[in-house]
């Protein structure tokens, strides 16, 4: 295994030349990506009704194909899911990736063409190994296998070779034979759809393998790593897996989850790798040690437009491309995609914090933000001031979610939010108190509604019990890899709900 070890590491390290280059001459690279898409696509319904073929210069594609949305694409990706080709990509789509809906739908169908498998998906995951093989060159991760934790349901076949299922589970389907001896558990226990059943077998299979490195959602893999410490009796991960080195992680922020992991895998040399992979497209990898930032990977078949939260609605907005974008402002990430997704809003939104090279930070989702009263509390400014807080009264965070109060007669409204700890803060109104005082520093629209207390009162939070959260998920039927806890909401559907359980 020593000398597989070595001969695996070599090989994932020459990527790094390629990165290099990207990260040299990135508007060169984006700008021919795009060419390339307009020119394979040209021959599809889509490039024929957008005329592709005339399209000489980026300005020319901003200007005739509009941004798009789900429910724009949907009369075309559901004439794809009957099996219909050639409608937004040329090549055979034969798969979807299943994730979270729309207003208007319970769960989005995005397209995954062979390309997007190969050049997009399988290259980050190959990237990631890469970039951590330059890091650690003695590493010895080959020496064991990796344990995915992936999503929760099993491949759904919708109609004679078409088939759907979470992005991971779509993955694992067609990873490459070698791939998969390295991989644990086996698929069948990977690709169960019940995930309180599956946390059992996982834990149950994976006890006894020279797990060297893990890969999952960190609230999850919290629930894996308690299953599988309650079932040996162990203290930590490393008396079960002691050549343990490397966690990949991401979906939701990982700060919150820090400390948890420091207890779970009690050792300095761990290596924790940030990606930031989703059903559209696999857009960046932590590529610095020790830093939070992400590292826009530019040559995945995927063109990036960029637009200003300010014009998220206006009739035409303008787009801004990787040379006219500017260091910590809010944008709305668009992409065109070698699956067939045109100008497409993908609902993220992320802040520049490097620009030579371009490196990014996620701070939220369009529609997660509390605007109530013009206080534009995005995630980042949320997950900010409940660090503060936890550092100020040794807390832990396992979830969590907010919403508005809204105005009730005279009385003013504010910001209600309910907090599942993992350890109890020292001095719970302390926390609050601490939480509130940093959002107004961060945030200087919530500090103005905050003064006096005229429009926002001090914030409402509810301390819940240990898995709520859990219990709200398993009640909606969404335990799994893919489902998060939404962080805030502009309405009180969420909160509201799990009240009704306390």
């Amino acid at each position: 295994m020593a000398i597989v070890n070595s001969i695996f590491t070599w090989y994932m390290k020459k990527r790094i030349h390629q990165i290099e280059l990207f990260m040299k001459y990135p508007l060169d690279v984006q700008e021919e990506w795009l060419h390339s898409l307009i020119a394979s696509a040209q021959n599809t319904e889509w490039g024929k009704q957008y005329d592709y073929k005339s399209i000489l210069t980026v300005a020319e594609y901003k200007e005739r194909v509009p941004i798009q949305n789900y429910d724009t694409l949907k009369p075309y990706i559901e004439r794809m899911l009957k099996g219909e080709q050639n409608v937004l990509w040329p090549s055979e789509i034969k798969w979807f990736a299943k994730s979270s809906g729309t207003t208007s739908d319970r769960s989005k169908f995005i397209p995954v063409s062979e390309e997007a498998l190969a050049e997009c998906h399988f290259k980050g995951g190959k990237d990631m190994i890469s970039i951590y093989c330059n890091h650690r060159p003695d590493t010895q991760m080959f020496t064991g296998k990796g344990l995915v934790l992936g999503g929760s349901h099993q491949i759904n076949q919708l109609c004679d070779d078409i088939h759907f299922g979470d992005l991971s589970a779509v993955l694992i389907k067609n990873l490459p034979m070698w791939a998969e001896y390295y991989r644990t558990p086996n698929i069948s226990i990977a690709l169960m759809d019940n995930y309180e059943e599956k946390m059992d077998k996982m834990a149950e299979a994976t006890i006894k393998e020279n797990v060297t490195n893990i890969a999952g959602v960190p609230t999850w893999t919290i629930v894996l790593a308690k299953k599988v410490l309650e079932i040996t009796g162990k203290k930590n991960l490393l008396e079960v897996w002691p050549n343990l080195e490397l966690y990949f992680h991401g979906a939701v922020n990982f700060g919150p989850y820090r400390e948890q992991f420091k207890e779970l895998i009690p050792s300095p040399n761990m290596y924790y790798l940030e990606t930031y992979n989703a059903s559209e497209g696999f857009f960046g990898i932590q590529d610095q040690d020790q830093s939070e930032e992400l590292l826009l990977m530019l040559d995945y078949g995927i063109y990036y437009e960029f637009l200003p939260l300010e014009n998220i609605g206006a009739e035409q907005p303008k787009t801004l491309s990787l040379d006219q974008v500017e260091l910590h402002k809010n944008y709305a990430i668009i992409i065109s995609t070698n699956a067939g997704l045109w100008r497409y809003l993908i609902g993220d939104t992320v802040q520049f914090t490097s620009i030579h090279p371009f490196r990014i930070k996620i701070t939220g989702r369009t529609k997660h933000f509390i605007n109530a009263f013009g206080e534009e509390v995005i995630i980042d400014n949320a997950e900010q001031a409940l660090a503060k807080a936890c550092e100020a009264t040794s807390a832990k965070i396992r979830d969590y979610t907010a919403c508005p109060i809204y105005f009730k007669g005279e009385e003013a409204g504010g910001h209600e939010w309910i907090i599942e700890f993992e350890t109890q803060p020292s001095n719970f109104e302390l926390f609050i108190d601490i939480m509130d005082q940093t959002l107004r520093e961060i945030n200087s629209d919530y500090d103005a509604k905050r003064f006096k207390d005229m429009a926002l009162k001090r914030p409402k939070v509810h301390n819940v019990p240990t898995n709520t959260f859990y219990n709200w998920l398993k009640q909606r039927g969404k335990l799994g890899g893919q489902h998060k806890v939404p962080r805030l909401a502009n309405d009180r559907e969420y909160v509201d709900e799990i009240l009704t359980m306390l």
